[in-house]
């Protein structure tokens, strides 16, 4: 990726230079669109995959009915597939492609390799898969206690938060089947957001205009997630760790992950 930010993803932003230095020559430079399978209940994970800018994937559960219902989204702030397993496991859910773009990609042997040279580097994703389960548990609770309107709130903010874009290449359809929820009902919540200017809709697209009035209507579910993030990452490399820390370092030590890629 060319510009200011070559690296472009805040979980591979946030490792130490020694452990940066472990793993840049393992990871692969890979793209995909949107709607690219990563894999599907049940098949071998081989890969993990970090979003790079504006990317996102989701991870979904399939029903028996065929209905997938996200659980997770995850951008710039985090990583999909085998951070924490030891070696290739199958998969549970669906992960997939929610805005296509760029990516790191690394095989999982290759993963286990560089955890193996860095207790830090493991300690890491230890700690991203407490926060990706701290989201998947928030996501359960979301789904059971809050109105379709606070749920719609909260997943546009969450794809601005995780992207820095504003401007969500997404259907409605696929919105309410991430949603869980019928196509009759997001219609009615988008259509009320659109005559309150929050939003604009083009064909295959949602645009956020107000997303401090959307905050204002959101469950608090992306916030407490974007807390835990914060809390549970900014300290990664303490400074007893990682005495001798650059600069850089220390100031991407703290603000990693504030409000989940902001």
């Amino acid at each position: 990726m060319n510009g200011p930010d070559p690296i472009g993803n805040n979980l591979l932003r946030a490792l130490r230079t020694e452990d940066w230095t472990i793993l840049r020559p393992q990871l692969e430079e890979w793209s995909a669109p949107t709607g690219t399978l990563l894999h599907e209940p049940g098949d071998t994970v081989r890969h993990a995959f970090f979003p790079r800018g504006s990317s996102l994937i989701s991870y979904l559960v399939v029903l028996g009915d065929g209905k997938a219902i996200e659980t997770a989204l995850v951008g710039r702030e985090g990583a999909v597939g085998g951070i924490v397993s030891q070696g290739r496991l199958p998969a549970f859910s669906r992960a997939e492609v929610q805005l296509g773009g760029e990516f790191f990609r690394i095989d999982l042997h290759r993963l286990e390799e560089a955890k193996a040279q860095s207790p830090t580097l493991n300690h890491l994703f230890a700690r991203y898969a407490d926060c990706l389960m701290a989201q998947v548990f928030q996501s359960a609770a979301c789904n059971a206690a809050h109105t379709i309107e606070q749920r719609t709130a909260k997943w546009l903010l969450a794809a601005i938060d995780r992207t820095g874009a504003e401007d969500i290449v997404l259907t409605q359809e696929q919105l309410a089947a991430m949603l869980g929820v019928g196509r009759s009902y997001l219609s009615r919540v988008i259509q009320d957001f659109r005559q309150r200017h929050l939003i604009e809709t083009r064909r295959g697209r949602i645009a956020v205009r107000g997303p401090d009035e959307l905050r204002g209507l959101a469950c608090e579910c992306n916030s407490a997630i974007n807390q835990h993030f914060d809390d549970v990452l900014k300290g990664v490399y303490p400074a007893e760790e990682n005495g001798n820390a650059s600069g850089r370092e220390r100031i991407a030590h703290r603000r990693v992950m504030r409000a989940a890629g902001k």
